[in-house]
């Protein structure tokens, strides 16, 4: 078992039970990624005190035990078991935060005493799940991989469903003369690669890779005389995007630029390169690369209209920046 929170001041036999509390939810599929120490050890004594865990995993108590606390009532317990002095006017932060993943899991049930209550009531109650109880019992003997494994059968975790994984076909690329790739270090490069290998095999529905752009090397690859034919400018021309590819069966043409620090396709990089592209014959799709969401959220308002946005950290999904052409009920 890892040591989640390498810093903490607790006594040793604090920090190994929110270290175990911790490996369960993890294995249980709560993505911490987005967690920082601190949210992390609060969320897991949040856990322990729903479950009434001080000593054993064998003390948890659920839903059929008829357990069920409210958030002052988890206040309460955590400082009063596990050295904390946490302000009984926090409990918004038991349900905003600290419960929040578990609760989306249904690992934690809420108002399992008050169905009716309201959201923001600091009334509710909080209990664990009956299938996850049970699966508590088992932890640290030699059962437990058996029952965990049986327990996330057939279970998305709750990383799986944020992530909202798609089983989306993968169309292998074409590479001009099977050309390998061999792109050099570095993080722009790096997001070039991932568009090659995921974003593209995706949706690219096996289009022939024309030109792609590299750190060192300009002209990593680039065939002129394709490119010509379907009306492309000078290719010597500072307004190359980082990759460009076509599609034949649907003549689309590909302008992803692989956004790492700047590059992203605003109203006037597209509207430079539709000027620039005016004798094209194929019909023009504007990409912009991040390496991950948070990368985009940071860099929007950057964006132009009539785009398409693409993170490397969630490769199923697109984010389209089209108005009322994608509007409407999803199946």
């Amino acid at each position: 078992m890892k040591n989640y929170i390498p810093k903490s001041t607790k006594p040793a036999r604090i920090q190994k039970l929110i270290n175990e509390a911790l490996d369960i939810l993890e294995n249980v599929g709560i993505p911490f990624e987005k967690k920082t120490p601190k949210g992390l050890q609060s969320m897991a004594m949040a856990f322990l005190a729903v479950a009434g865990v001080t000593k054993s995993w064998k003390e948890a108590k659920g839903l059929k035990e008829n357990r069920h606390l409210k958030t002052r009532d988890i206040i309460k317990f955590i400082n009063e078991n596990f050295e904390e002095n946490i302000s009984p006017g926090s409990y918004d932060d038991m349900r905003r935060k600290h419960l929040k993943l578990p609760v989306l899991a249904d690992l934690i049930l809420n108002s399992a005493d008050n169905p009716n209550a309201a959201t923001n009531d600091p009334t509710r109650g909080y209990t664990l799940n009956n299938d996850f109880k049970s699966l508590l019992l088992f932890y640290g003997t030699k059962d437990w991989q058996i029952k965990l494994k049986l327990f996330n059968k057939n279970r998305p975790s709750l990383e799986e469903i944020l992530q909202r994984k798609r089983n989306l076909v993968k169309i292998p690329i074409i590479l001009p003369g099977g050309l390998k790739l061999e792109l050099s270090q570095g993080g722009h490069n790096q997001l070039q690669r991932e568009i090659i290998e995921e974003f593209l095999p995706r949706f690219g529905n096996g289009c022939e890779v024309l030109y792609i752009g590299d750190t060192t090397n300009k002209y990593l690859i680039r065939d002129d005389k394709k490119l010509q034919n379907l009306g492309f400018f000078e290719l010597t021309h500072d307004s190359l995007p980082d990759i460009v590819a076509y599609d034949k069966k649907r003549n689309w043409l590909f302008l992803i630029e692989a956004f790492y620090s700047s590059g992203a396709m605003s109203e006037e990089r597209i509207f430079e390169l539709k000027k620039s592209l005016k004798k094209c014959t194929a019909g023009m799709i504007f990409i912009t690369a991040f390496t991950s969401k948070n990368d985009f959220k940071k860099n929007a308002t950057e964006i132009g209209w009539e785009s398409e946005v693409w993170t490397a950290d969630n490769p199923e999904h697109l984010i389209h920046f089209n108005g009322h052409k994608f509007l409407g009920p999803m199946s």
